[in-house]
């Protein structure tokens, strides 16, 4: 008796497995031309993905933005298009569940993710940020972060600018993001300020006279643009004085020659005014100690 029932559940269980097999093969034979369209589809997209993304390459080489703003706006106009495909490959296979269930699971993926990569994500973000900035583009003079130099890379990790001794400088875009820059190359004419001073003997409306015509004699000042000469205080052996003037200013090297001629261009005029730029002495006396030798006469107090 109990050898027929194990009999008859096998035959039930190869039945069973044999329709299951047959309703499978079946369902692949329906559909079967939905997942060769589906892989089309999906081939079609990534063809045309890979395509599109050059002509969108090449029109930003053509247009005035920068190589950062390229690189970011091809990749995720080529990931967007591929991600388009697989939706509708999915779509023509009727996996609207599959489809839900994978957005929820990237959902999960990329919360874990961010969490474990917080610091590299928010350099991406900041990297995406940085690109998409008019004010810092490859090839401006930047000082941020204690560190100056022209911009030569920006990427989605980092900025990389090199240093007057030609090092190169790599600053997380986390570091630009969230600190303030000075860029010297997105205006042309900047003002530069130089300090000096001169000895109070001095007739000052006469001293400011000469320095501001020096100055207007080597450096042309534009519509908008004027000098300003400023006394600022009596030092110990001066009369100090600040002059700012505008000039062509792109980088820092710039502002080191304007100075540079500027001081050649005052030092010039003072020499023919006979106007004197003091500078502190001070004299260091060091006495003689004398000393004074006095004999000291012991006697006995008995005498």
């Amino acid at each position: 008796m109990q050898d027929s029932e194990v009999v008859e559940n096998t035959k039930k269980t190869w039945s069973e497995l044999t329709t299951k097999v047959y309703d499978w093969a079946d369902s692949l034979v329906m559909n079967l031309p939905n997942f060769i369209l589906a892989v089309v589809v999906l081939i079609l997209f990534i063809i045309f993905a890979k395509y599109s993304s050059k002509l969108v390459d090449k029109i930003f080489k053509k247009s005035s933005a920068q190589d950062s703003i390229r690189t970011v706006s091809v990749k995720v106009f080529k990931v967007a298009i591929i991600v388009l495909g697989l939706f509708l490959s999915l779509g023509i296979l009727n996996l609207n569940t599959v489809l839900t269930s994978i957005l929820g699971a990237a959902g999960v993926v990329g919360l874990a993710v961010g969490f474990a990569l917080q610091g590299t994500l928010h350099n991406t973000f900041a990297g995406v940020i940085i690109s998409f900035i008019p004010k810092l583009q490859i090839g401006d003079w930047i000082e941020t972060n204690d560190y100056s130099g022209f911009v030569v890379d920006i990427n989605l990790r980092s900025v990389v600018i090199q240093s007057v001794d030609y090092n190169l400088v790599v600053i997380p875009n986390s570091k630009i993001v969230d600190s303030p820059f000075k860029n010297f190359s997105r205006t042309p004419r900047g003002r530069v300020i130089l300090s000096c001073g001169v000895g109070y003997e001095s007739d000052l409306p006469k001293v400011q006279e000469i320095t501001e015509n020096a100055i207007k004699a080597k450096f042309e000042q534009r519509p908008g643009e004027s000098i300003q000469f400023f006394y600022t205080e009596f030092g110990s052996s001066s009369i100090n004085y600040v002059i700012r003037f505008w000039t062509d200013v792109t980088n820092q090297a710039d502002v080191y020659k304007a100075q540079h001629a500027a001081i050649l261009a005052i030092k010039e005029a003072y020499n023919e005014q006979n106007i004197n730029i003091p500078f502190p002495i001070r004299t260091l006396d060091f006495g003689k100690n004398k000393f004074r030798s006095e004999a000291l006469d012991i006697r006995d107090a008995r005498d």
